[in-house]
C-alpha cells in the first residue's frame, strides 16, 4: 500500500476530521473527569469511563462510511488491509488519548478500564457498521451502553454480570475477555465485509 494510496483513502474516509473530533472528545473527557472529585471515590469516574469510549467509537464508526461503495467493491486490490490500518489506527489513537482523563487508580476505573471499554465499544461499532451501515453504527452501541449504565449503576466488582463488562473495574478478567472478543469479532467482520452500503436492503 503506497503512501499516496493511504492519503487518498484517509481523505475519502474523513480521517483528519475524525482525528480532530477524537482529540476534542478526549479534552472533554479530561474536563468532565476533573469535575467529578474522583479522588474522593474512584467509582465517580464510571460515567467518564463508560461514556467517553462510546463517543469515541461513534466517531470512528461514522468514519467507516464510504461514498463510493461500488468502486470499492470493484477495486483490483483487496480493501481489507486499508480497513485494518484505518480501524486500528483510530482505535489506537482513542486508546492513547482517553486514558489521560482518568490517570491514577489503575486497579479500578483508571486508564486500563478506559482502554478496555474503548476496544469493546469500537468492536461493537464496527460490527454495527457491517450490519446497519456506518452512519447508524453508533445506534446499537448507544442503546447498549445506556441500558448497561442504568441497569448496573452502583453495582461493581464480582456482582456485576458479564454483559455489564464496561461497568466493571479494570482488574476483572471476565470484563477484559468480553471486550477483547467484541473487538476481535467486530474487526474481523468489518475487514471481511466492510460497512454496509447506505440505503440498501439485503
Amino acid at each position: 500500500m503506497t503512501t499516496s494510496g493511504l492519503l487518498l483513502y484517509a481523505r475519502s474516509r474523513t480521517v483528519p476530521r475524525t482525528v480532530a473530533a477524537l482529540a476534542a472528545t478526549a479534552a472533554l473527557a479530561v474536563w468532565a473527569a476533573h469535575g467529578l472529585d474522583a479522588y474522593l471515590d474512584p467509582s465517580r469516574r464510571v460515567p467518564v469511563v463508560a461514556l467517553a469510549p462510546l463517543a469515541a467509537s461513534a466517531l470512528i464508526g461514522a468514519g467507516l462510511y464510504s461514498a463510493s461503495d461500488e468502486l470499492d467493491r470493484t477495486a483490483v486490490r483487496p480493501w481489507w488491509r486499508r480497513r485494518l490500518v484505518h480501524l486500528l489506527a483510530l482505535t489506537a489513537l482513542a486508546a492513547a488519548l482517553l486514558p489521560w482523563a482518568v490517570l491514577g487508580h489503575t486497579s479500578s476505573f483508571g486508564p486500563p478500564a478506559m482502554i478496555r471499554n474503548t476496544l469493546g465499544c469500537v468492536g461493537l461499532t464496527a460490527a454495527s457498521a457491517v450490519l446497519l451501515g456506518a452512519r447508524l453504527s453508533w445506534l446499537p452501541v448507544f442503546a447498549y451502553v445506556s441500558a448497561v449504565y442504568v441497569a448496573a449503576a452502583g453495582v461493581h466488582g464480582g456482582s456485576v454480570p458479564a454483559w455489564a463488562w464496561l461497568m466493571q473495574p479494570a482488574g476483572e478478567r471476565g470484563a477484559w475477555l468480553v471486550a477483547l472478543v467484541a473487538f476481535a469479532a467486530g474487526t474481523v467482520l468489518y475487514l471481511l465485509r466492510g460497512a454496509r452500503p447506505e440505503g440498501t436492503r439485503d
